[in-house]
């Protein structure tokens, strides 16, 4: 029979050991991430805690400062992977008050005053996915501003637009780029948005989702952090933590909805069989025993991940579903999903928007397509309408009589289509590149808003 270990010793107590290493769980590890934005949130409530009206002070100003200083000094420590968290310390919040407490005594103990390590995670997270919308919506808009270019390039080229993949009707390659572009700019991206959003409010304050007997200015806390403003019931505060992950990956999956499409596409119109593209061969792998193969492995994994991101939402979901309020130890498991959900996802954006970038287009095979001149049909029928036929009788007179349609001009076909979005819209990508000139516009505000608050908080 196995003997007992003797309990750990933690900054909240002595745990028996299998239970610890079960609880932590892989924290020490992914806190590493979450180190630099739990020291600003620290700083954000020792501040708070010395511009306090209450006697005797919590911290003075000289104290405030010395816990800033040594903040300032973990958090360089954190950002160069060099700040330890052990399993005892459980996560980087208790490792953090470790490292104050051994370095300035009394006052590493006082920066949990009136402070739960449910506020204090949650906002941590909030920190953390704040600052990763901002890197993946500038990404989302650089794929879609790839997507916009190339289609621009390439505007007036004719590319059978395909139902079912079956030849529909004649379009261009700047529709089929401008689609992705503004599905990007316009579907994903406010989806993006309003998740960013929504983690963009403080919940430092509410400790364990019920407030303090403290006089907290929980205004100034999210002011100093940068936050858009407080999350004001206290019990929000708290429930809120899992949903703002959740929310996030949500946002992402539809994003890699749009990227799997984006890349089944280039499989598909990159092969022999169609070879309208060339995906740029450092983007693809060979074989170990074929030595001609040049295999589009890039964008086959972005379906993959695109699955699993979709996976990684509906796991999020189902670690909220039937909690009850309050804190539940539960949400721990969702910081891993949101973090994995943010890698994936931009390592796609970044990848796909250098392949889009090194795409080469063979026109020949792409007006080849037109030899089947059933791809004529529709544009043909409303002709007839134009005429003054009635559709249905236009739509039969076609259909019975297909061959005469052979040898129709692709080009020609194309450039009779002018009304808004048809592929001889001389304005087709001028929305999409004002939409994408405004969001990086204000991306670039906001987050500059952000850095001046965190910088005057921890120089």
């Amino acid at each position: 029979m196995k003997k007992p270990s003797a309990n750990a010793k933690t900054v909240v107590g002595a745990v028996d050991p299998d239970v610890l290493a079960f609880t932590v769980g892989q924290d020490p590890v992914l806190d590493r991430r979450l180190a630099e934005w739990d020291c600003y949130g620290t700083a954000a409530h020792v501040k708070t805690l010395a511009g306090m009206a209450y006697e005797p002070r919590i911290f003075s100003k000289a104290e405030c400062a010395a816990v800033l200083r040594e903040l300032a000094a973990i958090r360089d420590r954190a950002r160069a992977g060099a700040f330890e968290i052990t399993e005892e310390d459980q996560d980087c919040h208790l490792a953090i008050e470790r490292n104050l407490t051994e370095k300035l005594g009394d006052l590493g103990k006082r920066v949990h005053t009136g402070r739960s390590r449910n506020d204090q995670s949650a906002t941590a997270v909030r920190l953390f996915v704040r600052d990763q919308f901002f890197g993946a919506r500038a990404e989302v808009a650089d794929l879609a501003a790839a997507l916009s270019a190339f289609g621009r390039k390439h505007r007036a080229l004719p590319m059978v637009g395909r139902t079912h993949l079956q030849p529909a009707m004649p379009s261009s390659v700047g529709v089929w780029a401008g689609a992705y572009a503004e599905e990007l700019a316009t579907a994903d991206l406010p989806l993006l948005d309003a998740a960013a959003g929504n983690a963009d409010r403080c919940p430092l304050g509410s400790a364990a989702s019920y407030g303090v007997p403290l006089p907290i200015d929980r205004e100034l806390t999210a002011r100093l952090l940068g936050f858009e403003r407080p999350v004001w019931n206290v019990l929000a505060a708290g429930n809120s933590r899992g949903k703002v992950e959740a929310e996030a990956v949500a946002a992402l999956a539809q994003t890699m909805v749009t990227l799997s499409r984006l890349a089944q596409d280039l499989i598909l119109f990159s092969m022999p069989e169609f070879g309208y593209f060339s995906l740029p061969k450092e983007f693809c792998t060979g074989s170990s025993i074929m030595p001609q193969k040049y295999n589009p492995d890039v964008c086959e994994l972005v379906r993959s991940k695109a699955a699993q991101v979709c996976g990684l939402s509906a796991a999020a979901n189902g670690i909220l579903l039937g909690m009850p309020g309050g804190y539940n130890r539960d949400l721990q498991d969702t910081k891993k999903i949101v973090m994995e959900a943010f890698d994936t996802t931009r390592a796609s954006l970044r990848i796909l928007a250098r392949l889009v970038g090194g795409l080469a287009v063979h026109p020949d095979r792409l007006r080849a397509a037109f030899a089947d001149p059933g791809v004529f049909a529709t544009d043909r029928a409303l002709e007839l309408v134009a005429g003054g036929m009635p559709f249905r009788d236009a739509y039969h007179q076609v259909r019975d009589h297909l061959e005469d349609l052979r040898g129709m001009d692709p080009d020609v076909a194309i450039a009779r289509k002018t009304h808004l979005g048809a592929p001889a819209d001389p304005a087709l990508f001028d929305g999409l590149d004002a939409e994408l000139r405004r969001v990086r516009a204000s991306l670039r505000v906001r987050r500059a808003a952000v850095t001046a608050a965190l910088r005057k908080l921890l120089p």
